[in-house]
C-alpha cells in the first residue's frame, strides 16, 4: 500500500515548515544555552512529522465481492451504532453509524456504497466535541446521500469537532460513487456518520477500528426489483 501527502496538506505543511525554519534558525541565533534551541528543535520535529502523518494520503483498493457493500468511509473507531430518526433529508427512521477520527488517523474520506450521487448539502453550526451524540445534528457537517447501485439510499455525513473547522466535499450531485474514491476530507480529527436503512446487515460493534475504503461495515438487502 504506497502512501503519499494528500493535495489538501501540501500548503499547510509548507507554512508549517517556514514557520519552523525561521523559530529555529531564530533560536539557534539569539538563545543561549544550545540546550534550549536542540530541545525546540527536537520538538519542531516531532510535531511537523505528526502533522505530515495527519496528511497521509493512503492509496487502498477493495479486494472482495462489492455486491451491497457498505466500508467505512474514515479510518478510526466506531462510537455509536443505534435506530434515530434523520430529521433533515431522509426524513425516516435508520440506522447510524458513526466512526470517530483522532488526529492520528488518516482523515481522507471515502464513498460508503457504489452508486450514484444524488445530493450534497452544507449544514452550518456549532463546533462542539465530535465524539458528542449531539454533534450529528448540532455541529457544521455535510451531507451526501448516495442512491447504491440497488436503489436504496445510504446518507454520509461529515462532522466538524471542536479542533477539526474545515470540511472538504469533493462529491457533487450527479457523481459516480465507487468505494475506492476519495469522497472528501476533514482537518484535524472529527467524525462521519453512516445512515443505512433499518434492515442493512451490520457487521461492527461500538469500539470497533475501521479503515477508511477497506472495513466492511455493513451489506444492504437485495432491492425488491434485484
Amino acid at each position: 500500500m504506497k502512501v503519499k501527502i494528500h493535495s489538501e496538506g501540501i500548503n499547510i505543511l509548507i507554512v508549517v515548515m517556514l514557520i519552523m525554519i525561521v523559530i529555529n534558525l531564530s533560536a539557534w541565533m539569539f538563545i543561549r544555552p544550545a540546550a534550549i534551541p536542540t530541545t525546540f528543535t527536537v520538538i519542531s520535529a516531532i510535531f511537523y512529522l505528526l502533522v505530515v502523518n495527519f496528511f497521509r494520503s493512503p492509496k487502498r483498493a477493495f479486494h472482495g465481492d462489492r455486491h451491497n457493500v457498505v466500508v467505512s468511509s474514515v479510518d478510526g473507531t466506531v462510537v455509536a451504532l443505534e435506530e434515530v430518526f434523520e430529521p433533515e433529508v431522509l426524513r425516516r427512521r435508520v440506522r447510524m453509524l458513526s466512526v470517530f477520527m483522532s488526529v492520528f488517523n488518516v482523515h481522507a474520506n471515502w464513498f460508503p456504497v457504489d452508486g450514484e450521487v444524488l445530493m450534497v448539502r452544507h449544514h452550518s453550526g456549532r463546533f462542539l466535541s465530535a465524539y458528542l451524540p449531539k454533534a450529528s445534528i448540532e455541529n457544521e457537517r455535510s451531507t451526501v446521500l448516495i442512491r447504491a447501485t440497488n436503489g436504496q439510499e445510504v446518507l454520509m455525513r461529515q462532522i466538524a469537532g471542536a479542533v477539526a473547522r474545515r470540511i472538504v466535499t469533493y462529491a457533487e450531485p450527479g457523481d459516480i460513487a465507487d468505494i475506492k474514491d476519495h469522497m472528501g476530507f476533514i482537518k484535524f480529527g472529527s467524525r462521519v456518520d453512516i445512515y443505512l436503512p433499518l434492515d442493512a446487515e451490520v457487521f461492527v460493534k461500538i469500539g470497533d477500528k475501521t479503515t477508511g475504503g477497506v472495513s466492511v461495515v455493513a451489506r444492504l438487502r437485495e432491492h425488491p426489483d434485484d
